[in-house]
């Protein structure tokens, strides 16, 4: 793998004001899957080139790459980064060992549904080209992932359209963890349709909390929002609630890792705090993410698998700094489930939507 460092100022003050000059999250370059190494950010903008699918496979575990759609687009590249080196010629074997590249990357994170979408539609893609030369077969699945790609901007643009309809000029929005172009391969969930009210010329503020432990709101989206010159506010995770009692937010929009069939949400942890207190204070909570998000296979949030992780992240700030006593017991789920009745309105690409009526509109 190949670090490539970027310098400072990359998105300087001369981009002009609601014009939006993104870093790509994740592209394929010269026969490499090149990330933007996010675990760096906001102190260093650097790319990881990986030359191989377990490098690949090892940047999604390790929140190199992160986001639902993200890591679904960065899996299904990796498929096609990994298919260029099997040497099989013969199609039953070369397939035999595609397929076990696409379990190791399923392997990475189990909440994300996106993730095991783009692996079943490159593995669909696969199926369908038992006629064609290994040569050609192999070009055609680094076609299909930059399809994956290119389609997930669309969505996200068509999102934010639908889902900027909801903000008014003026208004305050809170957004939790990072949805945004980071997260996605590019514009963003719920930072897109932030971006795209921005971009109508409302004049709107944007309050991103923390979101401990991992700090993807102050770390990501606080940077992201200060890069397009979007008027953003950092507050720490136990604030939310005193904000909203003074009627400094207005509403909500936060982005989904997997969407039930019912319309439960699994989300970052935290997802479901925010929504119980807009709940509390009569304001809306809107989810927006991508059909492919959508998992109508999974009956209600509480069949969603949570995924546990180190420790450390809860012990230490961003992998360094000690802020507990050794030894102490920890409890660290990345994501928690939001109920559909919290929840006013999910955005997606066709428009917005009630959660139980998710099942009839994409079924």
């Amino acid at each position: 793998m190949r670090r490539v460092a970027v310098k400072k100022g990359l998105h300087s003050s001369a981009i002009p004001a609601r014009r939006f000059s993104m870093v790509p999250t994740v592209e394929w370059k010269d026969g490499t899957v090149r990330l933007l190494d996010q675990s760096r950010l906001p102190g260093a903008v650097e790319f990881l080139d990986c030359r191989d699918y377990r490098e690949v496979a090892d940047a999604i575990r390790e929140l190199k790459v992160r986001g639902a759609p993200a890591i679904g687009v960065t899996a299904a590249l990796g498929i096609a980064l990994g298919a260029q080196s099997v040497s099989e010629t013969e199609y039953r074997s070369f397939s035999r060992t595609v397929l076990a590249i696409c379990d190791q990357l399923a392997a990475t994170r189990p909440t994300a549904v996106n993730l095991f979408w783009a692996i079943e539609r490159m593995k669909q893609k696969l199926d369908s080209l038992q006629s064609q030369p290994i040569s050609q077969i192999k070009q055609a699945l680094i076609v299909e992932a930059q399809a994956i790609l290119d389609e997930d901007i669309e969505l996200c643009r068509a999102m934010g359209r639908h889902g900027a309809e909801l903000i008014k000029d003026g208004q305050t929005v809170l957004t939790h963890c990072n949805a945004g172009a980071l997260a996605t391969a590019g514009y963003g969930t719920a930072l897109g349709v932030i971006r795209a009210a921005w971009e109508q010329g409302k004049n709107i503020n944007v309050i991103a909390d923390e979101t401990r432990p991992v700090l993807q709101g102050s770390r990501l989206t606080a940077w992201e929002l200060m890069q397009d010159k979007i008027p953003v506010t950092l507050i720490t995770d136990n604030m939310a609630g005193s904000l909203m009692r003074q009627g400094k937010i207005h509403l909500c929009v936060v982005g989904a890792d997997r969407i039930a069939a019912n319309g439960d949400v699994a989300n970052k942890i935290g997802t479901y705090s925010v929504a119980v207190l807009a709940k509390a204070h009569g304001i809306p909570f809107y989810v927006a993410a991508p059909y492919s998000t959508i998992d109508l296979k999974t009956q209600s949030g509480a069949d969603i698998p949570i995924e546990q992780r180190n420790p450390l992240e809860v012990t230490t700030i961003h992998g360094s700094h000690p802020v507990a006593p050794d030894g102490v017991m920890v409890y660290n789920p990345a994501f928690d489930v939001t109920p559909a009745e919290l929840i006013t309105g999910i955005i997606t690409e066709r428009g917005v939507f009630k959660p139980s009526e998710l099942a009839a509109c994409f079924g």
